[in-house]
């Protein structure tokens, strides 16, 4: 209006209801530099000669990392003040511990691939079988002893100290990294063979659901540094992947899918026996993927980002 209709600086600026040196300051910017220089500008200041020096930042962001400490404890080493140690921890984004990982004090590098089977995080959790008559967990430590002693008798298994043992049971779990699909297997032991055994019927899983395998991340167990191993990914067309050594927060999605395992099946309600508990895995895997819903894919099921699968709204 002031520069290409000539309206007088004060009645633009009455009309639009802001200041005179408002106006009469965008006026001059769009006829220097035309529409184009009227998109909003920073309004950081050129210098900041009062900022905190990068070498004390450095320090700052090293005790939250290290040592967990909050801005005061931070500042009482330091000499500053407390409200300039949480801006520093604000602008570097480690303000909250959460956003640290707890094992290395490092900043959790979150990742998710763009498709399902771009990669499948495969690992073996390993449950202590449930003797009959139920565990210490919900009969309390005395009976659920008698009971371990009783089945240890009845199946004759004990160990080199001769004291009652039942066996361990092995869940080989595989969880995609995009739709937190997940299978289990329950086995007997994790020697490789029977890890390439459950690989070959997970992917024929995923395949029955649309999704084609494309890599597989392990720990450093045997089982997954073996050749065999290595030649069972590569007859099925798929790359093996392999954590850094001492770092299974790299492997985590299958971890966290452990905790949520051992809290809402494994431990989640009182066996009379291992084989009902086993009995009861297929129930609760088919909840998980089909009705449970998971923060990580929207509060939705985890089946809902594969399309058209049999039995998807069930």
């Amino acid at each position: 209006m002031i520069v290409d209709e000539g309206w007088p600086v004060a009645r633009a600026a009455e009309r639009y209801d802001v200041s005179w040196p408002t106006a009469k300051r965008w006026a001059g910017r769009y006829a220097e530099l035309g529409a184009d220089a009227m998109t909003d500008r920073s309004s950081r200041p050129h210098r900041s000669p009062n900022r905190t020096c990068q070498p004390l930042v450095r320090k700052v962001v090293r005790l939250r990392w290290k040592h967990r400490l909050g801005p005061v404890q931070i500042a009482g080493r330091l000499g500053m003040p407390a409200s300039t140690v949480h801006a520093v921890l604000t602008r570097c984004r480690v303000n909250r511990l959460s956003h640290i990982d707890r094992r290395t004090g490092e900043p959790v590098r979150r990742y998710e691939h763009d498709h399902p089977g771009a990669m499948l995080h495969v690992d073996v959790k390993k449950l202590g079988q449930i003797p009959d008559g139920g565990g210490w967990r919900y009969i309390g430590r005395v009976q659920g002893d008698r009971n371990r002693e009783a089945t240890a008798r009845r199946t004759g298994t004990r160990n080199q100290h001769w004291e009652p043992r039942i066996g361990t049971a092995f869940v080989h779990t595989v969880v995609d990294d995009h739709s937190r699909v997940a299978y289990a297997e329950i086995r007997d032991d994790e020697k490789a063979v029977t890890a390439i055994d459950v690989l070959h019927h997970a992917v024929a899983w995923f395949a029955a659901r649309g999704i084609t395998v494309e890599r597989v991340l392990t720990d450093n167990g045997s089982a997954y540094k073996s050749y065999a191993w290595r030649d069972a990914c590569t007859e099925l067309g798929i790359t093996p992947k392999k954590t850094r050594p001492y770092r299974p927060q790299t492997n985590g999605k299958v971890e966290r899918f452990h905790r949520t395992l051992t809290d809402g099946w494994a431990f989640g309600r009182f066996y009379t026996s291992e084989a009902a508990r086993r009995k009861a895995l297929p129930a609760w895997l088919h909840h998980y993927n089909h009705h449970r819903p998971h923060t990580a894919t929207g509060g939705k099921p985890p089946i809902t980002r594969l399309t058209n699968v049999p039995g998807q709204y069930n």
